[in-house]
């Protein structure tokens, strides 16, 4: 068994796709209905397939968060995302160290209807194994 996407049910889909495409989603295709929703399937450059699915319904109104708490995204090099986020108008938190000097380093941004994402740059030897936490 694998996971192979998690739906966000978004506001505006322009602004969440705008944020997400900056965030280093690419979209695959967008799946419309005749009563004006949508699903549009996003990945990663390194993803094989789809990971990420926006689900806009116009008529539920807006997006009112609650039992979701983050999903998180492993980078190559954390302070050069947070860089490059920044500069393209994201608000990237700043890095933190959770698990200490020899941890992982993470920081956190938010989409446009408030869902946290966790940016996770794994230490040399990359992220525990259920041997080793």
């Amino acid at each position: 068994m694998k996971t192979i996407l998690f739906a966000l049910r978004v506001s505006d889909l322009e602004r969440s796709l705008a944020f997400y495409r900056t965030v280093g989603y690419t979209e695959l295709t967008t799946v419309p209905f005749e009563d004006g929703s949508s699903l549009v399937w996003l990945k990663l450059p390194d993803e094989p397939a789809v990971s990420l699915e926006l689900v806009h319904r116009p008529a539920d109104g807006p997006v009112v968060l609650g039992g979701f708490a983050h999903f998180a995204i492993e980078v190559e090099s954390l302070s050069a995302t947070v860089d490059r986020l920044t500069a393209a108008g994201l608000e990237p938190g700043a890095v933190e160290l959770p698990g200490g000097q020899d941890g992982p380093k993470t920081s956190w941004v938010t989409d446009p209807d408030g869902y946290r994402i966790e940016l996770v740059e794994w230490p040399p030897g990359g992220p525990p194994t259920p041997e080793q936490p």
